[in-house]
């Protein structure tokens, strides 16, 4: 009998719990609606059940289906607010301090997702913070989650006003673009901030648009004959083989409470030499975390001293010991590590550092430039660069499960596909380091994903603007040896031929030994720029100059350009434009003299009679070109012929 009263309670409770209405998390207090469009409201409730949802002087009422899934069209609004928005069933439910005004999604990889502060810490993040209290912009984070299912909601996140208790954590690139598009238009922004680092475009991608598209209907047919069951066990197999081969044995989670003593026994721990990421030394896909111990001889005269212990960069987090002691730890995989060894800690003979290393996914390691790996004690310094004892000592199950990039459509599945039903203006894409690889694919990869998410959204081809990847790596990717980077940046160039797009073209703005520049104003800023000309419809140029055509003439290349503004600009002081080059019909490339003539750009080198193709700025590492136009945009990288490049032959394939 007991137990019958508890069944007929439970499925009481549950019966109640569906009765209610609820809404989709990306509901909630601070949220931004879209402006001069209608705009869906929908949520969950009891098959039949009635709801009413009421907002500036509207109402409206529907019913939920079978399945306790409703939806209604509220009519449009010009911007404005605050609102009330309040919505009633059998309970009834009131969200505060709603705003009307322009909503963009804001995707991609690392970039996109990099914060003000946090990791990220762009140029002048506490001035940005610091005046950032703009409370018509909004921003939303959706939380980093895979699924290999579509999903009706997203996990977890909330609308936050922007103030400066609040900007630190929000995308520094969709910041600035709001920041830009509100100073110009004064309505609200807000900011729908779907995003996860080193995440590639096919993720982003339904399986729907993999299956329609004749080039990579392989890669759903693949997704349909994989194991993922068998996937995760090889994974955690052969993760486990790796690291019993290099050190030995494997107690994972083991008790590491002496690893940090000077003391402690290393004898038999295998050495990799540092600085130098994890993966390339036998350690391949390996996220946990790891032990590194080195010792080194401190003379008698430094003894006791106070001291200055660089460990470069680590990615992601360390606790860091010296002789059992602890002397820092940092959050972060691209902060240096500079800690302060206080006096008496050092002793005369030998000492013992200890780097206790988490890595969350990606690289993992001590990594960067091996002069920065040294001890200073007073004007004496020990370089620290070398041999290394190492221990992996934990591996997270997470670790060897599946990732975003595993299989297509995952966080397609779980990040976009809940939020397809909000009306919106548009999309920002900032994207294409991790498809750099695959840079040729990414010529159907990028249009289909675009396309893709305009037919799931069912509002038009709504405006989709993109950056155009930036400076980094090194300048020996180019015409000679070969540029993955470079052929990303032409694939997403020609992806420009899809209606309602632009490209932020940053090339100048970049590092070459950051993949994360750190000036992200500007990129927020060009984005707003094409949205203001593009969507908004206010008159001014914005974007470089972009190659239009060429004509040989003699051992002479004209080049004829769009987007000159109101002139080409050389940014030299003795105005030699850089970054061009030529090639004959045996495709070797030379160093080319350019000059202005107008709005054309004349082209040619010694020794080359009888030109038939130029490349501008075709590196990985393209910060030497310095043509503008007087607006200060820089010109896009080109190059006028199609000859086969180095990304031709790599597809994408399912677990790589």
């Amino acid at each position: 009998m007991k137990k019958t009263i508890a069944l007929f309670a439970a499925i009481l409770f549950i019966a109640n719990t569906f009765a209610n209405i609820t809404l989709p998390k990306i509901f909630g207090d601070n949220m931004v609606l879209q402006r001069n469009k209608p705009i869906s409201i929908w949520g969950f409730a009891a098959a039949g059940e009635k709801v009413t949802v009421q907002f500036n002087g509207q109402t409206k009422s529907t019913k939920a289906g079978k399945d306790g899934k409703w939806q209604l069209m509220l009519s449009p609004e010009k911007e404005g607010g605050p609102f009330t928005l309040s919505m009633k069933g059998k309970n009834q439910l009131t969200l505060q301090n709603i705003l009307v005004g322009e909503v963009w999604i804001c995707s991609g990889q690392s970039n996109m997702e990099m914060p003000i502060e946090g990791w990220g810490k762009i140029n002048n993040y506490q001035q940005e913070i610091t005046t950032a209290n703009y409370p018509q912009i909004r921003h939303f984070k959706v939380p980093n989650t895979i699924s290999t299912t579509l999903k009706d909601d997203v996990t977890g996140g909330d609308w936050k006003v922007c103030s400066p208790a609040t900007a630190g954590d929000f995308s520094a690139t969709a910041y600035f673009f709001a920041r830009e598009l509100y100073n110009k238009l004064k309505v609200p922004i807000g900011l729908i901030n779907t995003s996860w680092g080193g995440t590639m475009s096919e993720t982003w991608t339904s399986k729907k648009a993999l299956e329609q598209s004749p080039e990579l209907k392989y890669i759903a047919d693949a997704m349909k004959n994989s194991d993922i069951d068998k996937l995760l066990k090889e994974r955690a197999e052969t993760a486990l083989k790796n690291i019993q081969k290099l050190q030995g044995s494997f107690e994972n989670n083991a008790n590491t409470s002496d690893w940090k003593n000077s003391d402690f026994d290393d004898s038999k721990w295998p050495m990799m030499k540092l600085p130098g990421l994890w993966e390339s030394q036998g350690l391949p896909d390996l996220d946990g975390t790891v032990w590194f111990r080195k010792t080194i001889t401190v003379p008698d005269a430094d003894a006791g001293k106070a001291a200055t212990l660089n460990l470069t960069m680590i990615d992601d987090n360390d606790e860091t010991f010296l002789n059992g002691i602890k002397v820092g730890s940092t959050q972060g995989y691209n902060s240096s590590r500079k800690y302060t060894i206080a006096a008496g800690i050092l002793k005369a003979g030998k000492n013992t550092i200890a780097v206790k290393v988490g890595d969350t996914g990606g690289g993992g390691g001590i990594y960067g430039d091996a002069a920065d790996m040294i001890l200073t004690i007073g004007n004496n310094k020990q370089y620290l660069a070398g041999d290394w004892t190492f221990r992996v000592a934990a591996v997270p199950q997470s670790a060897t499960s599946v990732g975003p990039n595993d299989y297509p459509s995952l966080l397609f599945n779980s990040m976009l596909y809940p939020l397809i039903q909000y009306s919106i203006k548009g999309a920002i894409w900032y994207q294409g380091e991790t498809n750099a690889g695959r840079a040729y694919q990414y010529r159907t990869a990028f249009p289909l994903m675009i396309s893709d998410w305009r037919q799931h959204f069912k509002q038009g081809d709504f405006p989709f603007l993109f950056v155009q990847l930036s400076t980094f790596g090194s300048a020996e990717a180019n015409s000679k040896n070969g540029s993955d980077w470079a052929e990303l940046r032409e694939a997403q160039a020609m992806t420009l031929t899809l209606p309602n797009t632009g490209m932020a073209v940053i090339t100048d703005i970049g590092n070459p030994a950051d993949i994360h520049p750190k000036n992200k104003q500007d990129v927020g800023k060009r984005l707003a720029n094409i949205a203001l000309h593009d969507v908004y419809e206010k008159a001014a140029e914005y974007t470089g100059p972009t190659y239009q055509s060429m004509k040989a003439d003699g051992n002479k290349v004209i080049l004829t350009f769009t987007h000159t503004g109101s002139g080409l600009l050389v940014k030299d002081k003795y105005g030699y434009i850089k970054g061009f080059e030529i090639a004959g019909a045996d495709k070797q490339f030379h160093y080319a003299k350019a000059m202005v003539e107008g709005d054309k750009i004349i082209v040619h080198a010694d020794g080359i009679t009888q030109p038939v193709a130029v490349r501008y700025n075709w590196a990985n590492d393209a910060s030497e070109g310095n043509l503008f136009n007087k607006e200060l945009f820089p010109a896009a990288p080109f190059r006028t012929d199609d000859w086969e490049g180095i990304t031709v032959k790599n597809k994408y394939a399912i677990g790589l």
